[in-house]
């Protein structure tokens, strides 16, 4: 089960650096000019998780395989990128592809990086990009509107049930408000989800300051969380640049370096945590003395689905789970301590997994 997030901006704000730090590589060009990215770049990163580690010091495994998350570097929007300007058309397919935005934004003063619009303001900077992806989801359903008229017509019921979405969807974007103001029902879920529109995906901000306001932000990230919180989004500050610098240390280099600049942690660690979550994903393990494994699910997936994320089959002959919560594999010293004071649960295919569940899956091949 994968998960994408791209990240998104306008030029020269960091998108690029940032995304050499996720992935620990210099794979996408970091330059001081529009459009230097042309083509997506595309990398898997690690969800940091410190309980694997522990899980698998107590198993004594011989393998650690954390859960990825997919990150994608789209090259910088700009004003009129929904009509085509500098590489629009293209940059917003591949907006479309992914599953979440990460939105970065300049909160930095610097005389010699440019800015397209020749001025700081990260308030406005996502304001345009936001009202882009608006027009460009405006565009999109008028056309689809013309399209299912017929069908409509015609009766076909799915085509209304488009039809009714997809003009929800249109007054919404008329009043100045992203698709994802639209209050949808349980049942519509589903439907609304195939329309695709770029304003329905969740949106973390990222404030990219620097090395200075690494550790408290400054004045422009203070804008833009509470923009973030008036929209019911989320938001985290990063330094890019010192992200990069880190992510070519070792570990204990690193450890001494944050210590120093008075960070408790990389920024990337609570960037990658703050996209889990804006994804409603969490994770469960297994393990063993081959390997522990983390593997992601979305919350509130039940046994049997969270057990297809190993393999189809696990899902399909489910017979029943066998389950540790984290805590008391932890507090047992492993599986056999958790058996004998009876913390190992045997659960169905109606049990919802939680949160860093230990599960060992029985099934029909």
């Amino acid at each position: 089960m994968g998960f994408k997030m791209g990240i998104v901006g306008l030029p020269n704000v960091g998108k690029s650096t940032l995304f050499n730090a996720l992935t620990k590589t210099a794979a996408a060009q970091a330059a001081n000019f529009p459009f230097c990215t042309i083509e997506p770049n595309v990398g898997d990163v690690a969800v940091p998780d410190g309980r694997l580690d522990q899980l698998a010091g107590i198993a004594m495994s011989k393998q650690i395989i954390p859960t990825r998350m997919t990150f994608v570097d789209i090259a910088g929007l700009v004003k009129g990128a929904s009509k085509g300007e500098g590489l629009g058309n293209q940059f917003l397919a591949n907006i479309r592809e992914t599953d979440a935005i990460a939105h970065v934004l300049r909160c930095f003063d610097d005389g010699d990086v440019t800015h397209v619009d020749g001025r700081v303001d990260p308030v406005e900077d996502a304001q345009t990009i936001e009202m882009e992806l608006m027009l460009a989801d405006m565009e999109s359903i008028e056309k689809r509107l013309a399209n299912v008229s017929r069908k409509v017509r015609g009766g076909d019921k799915e085509a209304m049930q488009q039809e009714r979405l997809l003009k929800q969807a249109l007054e919404v974007l008329e009043a100045g408000k992203p698709a994802r103001a639209v209050d949808v029902s349980d049942d519509d879920k589903r439907a609304w989800k195939m329309l695709q529109l770029l304003t329905t995906k969740p949106i973390l901000y990222v404030c990219n300051v620097d090395e200075a306001d690494a550790a408290s932000g400054n004045a422009y990230s203070k804008a833009v969380q509470e923009m973030a919180a008036d929209q019911g989004a989320a938001s985290v500050i990063i330094s890019a640049q010192i992200e990069e610098e880190i992510s070519q240390l070792e570990v204990d280099e690193a450890e001494m370096f944050l210590g120093e600049m008075g960070l408790e942690e990389a920024g990337l660690d609570r960037l990658i945590r703050a996209g889990y979550e804006l994804l409603h994903l969490e994770t469960y393990f297994t393990v063993g003395p081959k390997e522990a494994r983390a593997w992601t699910i979305r919350k509130g997936t039940a046994a049997p689905q969270a057990a297809g994320v190993i393999h189809g089959d696990f899902e399909r002959g489910f017979i029943r789970a066998e389950t540790i919560a984290f805590a008391d594999y932890v507090a047992c010293k492993g599986e056999s301590g958790a058996k004998e004071a009876g913390k190992m649960r045997v659960e169905g295919k109606s049990y919802i997994v939680q949160d860093g569940d230990v599960m060992h899956f029985l099934f029909n091949t």
